[in-house]
């Protein structure tokens, strides 16, 4: 049996909603690094709302921030919507204007968590498809041959260098691929096509 596909967002997402005359925005966006989730957050919090509370997970790493809410009533709850919908590298900010109700610790959770799952829930999302870079060249004889293949086994060039006996490309090559991919150009290139995967992974998607 396969395992549950890992996703994230296709782009940008928002909802809002009212709980108590609290108002709720919660903006969500796919990331791929920390510094990018951090640089969202920065840009879209409004300084005059009471609170922006947020939450991020890219792989193993994650990091939330209550923003002045009681501990563990905002950013934490936030967190768990992302998990709780299978997401990874995704970023989401909810931020609150007090509407003159207190809504309680409970109540906090519901509302912080409600409003960053509904936002998730109703956002289009992709397949994260785990990949690896790789490193090959091929000589101009080659070269539509080489490249309508790689393309067509899902593999996208990510740099090319041109000389004067051909093309050094980085691949993009899903990992599920990566056999096919230097078979095929193996044989395509009669053995001349270098091959070498860099320790970094990625998402194909």
């Amino acid at each position: 049996m396969s395992s549950t596909p890992i996703c994230t967002l296709e782009g940008p997402a928002s909802y809002e909603e009212d709980v108590k005359k609290s108002r709720f925005l919660a903006l969500a966006w796919p990331v791929s690094e920390v510094e990018q989730a951090l640089a969202h957050f920065a840009a879209a919090s409004d300084p005059e709302a009471t609170h922006n509370c947020w939450a991020y997970r890219i792989g193993a790493q994650y990091r939330f921030n209550d923003d002045g809410e009681p501990g563990g009533t905002a950013g934490r709850p936030i967190l768990q919507a992302i998990e709780g919908q299978g997401l990874d590298q995704v970023a989401v900010l909810v931020i609150r204007w007090f509407g003159g109700i207190k809504l309680g610790a409970g109540g906090l959770v519901r509302a912080y968590s409600g409003a960053a799952a509904q936002c998730l829930r109703l956002a289009p999302k992709r397949v994260i498809i785990p990949s690896r870079l790789v490193e090959t060249a091929v000589v101009f004889a080659d070269l539509a041959r080489c490249q309508a293949f790689v393309l067509g086994q899902g593999a996208e060039v990510m740099t090319e260098h041109y000389d004067g006996e051909g093309v050094s490309w980085v691949l993009k090559v899903p990992e599920s691929a990566l056999d096919s991919v230097r078979r095929g150009l193996v044989d395509m290139t009669r053995g001349k096509a270098p091959w070498k995967v860099q320790d970094e992974a990625g998402d194909a998607g």
